[in-house]
Order: structure tokens, then sequence, then C-alpha cells
């Protein structure tokens, strides 16, 4: 099976590559990511250096750019498309939606038609929990069958996408798939997520910027599980079908900080609240029985598992966060957690 992975410089994107590579040895896979401030081609050097890396390959180029990603089909012949590429800080969509707008609606609909031209009998298309909106404390959690009710303009895109995929479906019978996922941790991640971001300032005795009260909830996935998801519905996903995964681990973000500061061994008085995030999301929980019954999918790994990986993986890699921590990130993480006090 070849495969054309869209995004794949980007956290998830890296983790599935070394995840499909690494446990399918008949698996080959073109990369295609336009490497923004998040998409770091350096991820892959380890790859690119190990045997795995004779079945891997990488292209340069914009999901939007239909002549690109016309040419980069026909050269490459994929068997299946699977896209991550995606602009996915809420931050940075309420300060300008545009790029959001371009790469995460835009982008889809014309990698979804290059794809459907060139014949590709395969695409998977990755999505987020956060098109369903929010929880109250006790709702039941998120199924496939809840209504979409964005509320920042990175999830509206999102949703925007979502309908696309479900459209070409409906319109044209192409067999494509939609997975949604709950907040995912793990290696690789940019530091402008909220578990590295707290490594990170923890390490340096620096204010841990808390939005609100801190008891906003999320349900953490870590990212191998989230992939191993992927790869399922890669395989035996139905045409037409929404797959939720979730970890099992709803936790406030409060809470996620604190037990940061402790494995750490870090003082709680690093924590300081700031002004909350607008529209910010109060609980997300996402309900993959139907992942489980059709695809066998559970997740492995619990929180806390999890969690001492990802800061062993941080703690093993201080020159990779150095090096993709760039002044337009920094200046732009200074100015908003500035103005977000």
């Amino acid at each position: 099976m070849r495969l054309l992975v869209t995004g794949g410089c980007g956290f998830i994107g890296t983790n599935f590559i070394y995840h499909m590579l690494g446990t399918n040895p008949d698996v080959e896979i073109v990369n295609v990511d336009k490497l923004t401030y998040a998409g770091n081609k350096a991820n892959m050097i380890p790859l690119e250096q190990s045997e795995e890396g004779k079945r891997y390959a990488f292209c340069r180029a914009d999901i939007a750019d239909m002549d690109a990603m016309r040419a980069i089909i026909a050269e490459h012949k994929p068997d299946a498309v699977v896209n991550f590429a995606a602009e996915s800080h809420v931050d940075r969509s309420i300060h300008d939606p545009s790029p959001f707008v371009t790469t995460n609606v835009l982008g889809v609909q014309t990698l979804m038609t290059a794809a459907m031209d060139a014949g590709i009998e395969r695409f998977v298309h990755i999505s987020t929990d956060e098109v369903y909106g929010t929880l109250a404390p006790d709702a039941p959690a998120f199924t496939e069958g809840h209504p979409l009710e964005p509320n920042s303009p990175y999830s509206a895109s999102k949703a925007s996408a979502d309908l696309f995929v479900r459209s070409f479906w409906k319109t044209y019978g192409y067999p494509a798939v939609i997975t949604r996922c709950s907040n995912n941790y793990g290696p690789w991640q940019f530091p402008e997520k909220l578990i590295p971001l707290m490594i990170t300032l923890a390490e340096q005795d620096k204010p841990l910027p808390i939005y609100g009260d801190g008891m906003q909830v999320r349900d953490w996935i870590y990212v191998t599980d989230h992939c191993r998801g992927v790869e399922m519905a890669l395989k035996a996903g139905r045409p037409g079908a929404v797959y939720n995964f979730g970890g099992n681990a709803e936790k406030a973000n409060l809470d996620v900080v604190r037990a940061i500061l402790s494995a750490m061994g870090k003082p709680d008085d690093l924590i300081s609240y700031v002004k909350d995030r607008p529209g910010h999301d109060r609980r997300y929980a996402m309900d993959y029985s139907l992942a489980k019954d059709e695809l066998g999918f559970e997740p492995l790994y619990d929180f806390e598992r999890g969690l001492a990986e990802t800061l062993a993986w941080y703690t093993d890699h201080r020159a990779w966060r150095d090096s993709v921590q760039s002044g337009e990130y920094r200046s732009f993480m200074d100015d908003w957690y500035g103005e977000r006090r």
C-alpha cells in the first residue's frame, strides 16, 4: 500500500508516519507538507536515516494548490490519502481566521477533488472533537450523531471541511472516511499546545498561564493510540462513516497542569490564571463505542503512562524544542498571553 499523507511534518502526522512505517513493512509513504511554522521537516531525520526511510518520500506543497496536488498524485500514484494537514491552533484562529479557511476548507476541497479525479479509492480525513461544540458537566459524551456546533474559527473551519467530505460521499459516492479525536499529546507536539507549553515553562520556572478557572475538561488521548485508530479507519472503515476516538481520560486543564508540575517536582505556585479565551468550550468527551464495535479500537495508554512517556521524550529532546520555537512563534505567544492577562 502506498499512502499519500498530508501534513506529515506536524505533530500527529509525524507520529502516524513513524507508526505506519514501523508496524507495516508493506507500506510506502509520500509525505506532503507545506512546512508552516508548526511543520518541521527535521522531525523526519531519524526516519530518513533508518531502514524504514527507504519506503518514505517527501514533497513540499500546499494542499490548496490544485496543480501541485494533481502532479504529486500523478507521479506517486498512491492507493489512499490520509489528510492531517490543517491549521490547528485555536488562539491563532481567533487572532486571524483567514489561514484556517484557506487550508482547512479550500485545501480539503482541493485535495479531495484531485484524489477523486485520479481514482484514489480511499480518503481518510482527520477532524476533531471541537466540531461538536461544548458539553454540560453531566451530559453524555459526544457520539458521531451529535450536531456540529463549532464555537471557534478553528473548529468552524474543521466542521466545514467535514461537511465537504460528507458531500463528496453523498454526491459523488467517493469513499471517504472522517475521524474525530479528542485532545492528543505525546512526542513531536509543537510547544504552543498545553502539555508541551507547560513542560517548557515549568523547566524554566516561568509562570504557567491557565485560562479562566482552569476547569475546562478535555478527554486526553496519547497520540500513538490516535494513530492506531486512524490506521484502523484506513484499513477497515466504512465509506461515508465518521468514527470518534477518545482516550478514556477526562481531566480539567488545571488538573493536567498540576500533574505535570508534580511529575517535574515543581511547585503549584507557578500556575498563573489569565483572562479566559473568547468562546472557550467548557467540556469535551468522546464516545468511541462505534469505533470499538466496527474497528476494534480501544486506547492502550492511560493518562499516567502517556504523560510519563511524554515528559521523558521532551526531556530527551530539548534541542528539538529549541529548534522549532522560532522568533515568530515566541513573538505570537508573548503577545497573545500578554493580551489575555
